[in-house]
């Protein structure tokens, strides 16, 4: 995993260098910035416009009850899109411009959600009962305590004969 991690810090810079290049000798240098300054600020009003519709879907989903798992991960490959697009190169905005599909984005945010499963006796998201308020378990008894040592109790009772 390591390995491939770091073959793709290596490998995707160098295809972003070879891009950058040759779209350079084709359109000229000017036209090649001018367009990966174009990319980073269009990709970044349409990540801000679809990460406010994502953040009143996931204040919807919390007022329903329900967990926003999927407005969630639809939220972090918003801001995953936002990364790409602000990396200067034609691949990264390529992939930025992918995840700004949303139903792209919901398709694997779905096939994430499939492979991970959280599940927990009447526990629904964060700790919250399905039967709602916070959930309950029977073995747990309330009350109080006090811890007391030896010393404090010979104390106590020295206190206590003088008194008398």
């Amino acid at each position: 995993m390591a390995g491939r991690l770091l073959l793709l810090f290596i490998i995707i810079p160098i295809i972003e260098l070879f891009l950058l290049i040759k779209i350079g000798g084709l359109i000229g240098l000017f036209p090649t910035i001018a367009l990966v300054i174009l990319t980073a600020v269009i990709g970044s009003q349409l990540v801000r416009r679809q990460g406010i519709e994502v953040m009143s879907r996931i204040r919807a989903a919390q007022a329903r009850g329900e967990a926003p798992a999927l407005a969630m991960i639809d939220g972090a490959a918003l801001l995953l899109a936002g990364f790409f697009l602000l990396t200067p190169g034609f691949l990264s905005d390529a992939l930025g411009f992918l995840l700004l599909v949303p139903r792209l984005r919901q398709r694997v945010a779905r096939a994430l959600i499939s492979r991970v499963v959280v599940m927990a006796p009447n526990m629904g998201a964060a700790g919250f009962s399905t039967r709602g308020g916070f959930a309950d378990n029977d073995d747990t008894i309330e009350g109080e305590y006090q811890r007391k040592s030896e010393h404090a109790e010979r104390d106590a009772d020295r206190i206590t004969r003088r008194d008398q």
